[in-house]
């Protein structure tokens, strides 16, 4: 577990490794650096997201749960789209919890398939970061989206909905 100087500054920080958390995945429709996101994430980092009762944009199923990743099954999952889709996600707002070398990122953001186009999504990616060998790693991360009466708090965001 190294730190690739390529992407050494996506990992020096709780800040950085959050904007390169949502830089590597946002772009216009073509490749994304896997290796960049990879480098994010511990090896045994897991990914969730809550699959919602209706359908959704980006989601493969439209029956209510959640869908557990390794860093390989989520590449494998997203990256595909990317080729084909503009896609841009940022953040709106933040709060953090932190103890010793963990810290809980409460992170609200928007998505959106071009610049300067509403958002067609908001929610809450939820990541524990834990630092290690010099550097900051994504250990697990859980998100879901803003639904019905399920909305982000108000502190986290002053952004109108979608």
């Amino acid at each position: 577990m190294s730190i690739d100087s390529r992407y050494a500054s996506d990992v020096a920080s709780v800040d950085a490794i959050i904007a390169a958390m949502y830089d590597v995945i946002s772009g216009p429709a073509g490749p994304r650096d896997e290796a960049r996101e990879r480098h994010l994430f511990h090896p045994h980092a897991r990914l969730m997201r809550g699959l919602p009762s209706g359908a959704h944009p980006l989601m493969d199923s439209a029956t209510p749960g959640l869908r557990v990743f390794t860093v390989d099954e989520f590449l494998a999952s997203v990256f595909p789209m990317f080729l084909e889709r503009e896609f841009y996600e940022s953040e709106l707002g933040r709060e953090e919890f932190r103890f010793g070398r963990l810290v809980h990122v409460v992170s609200a953001y928007e998505s959106h398939h071009r610049l300067g186009e509403p958002a067609y999504a908001r929610g809450i990616n939820s990541v524990q970061l834990w630092f290690d060998a010099g550097r900051w790693w994504i250990v697990n991360m859980i998100w879901d989206w803003e639904a019905g009466d399920v909305a982000i708090p108000a502190h986290l965001s002053t952004r109108s909905k979608p």
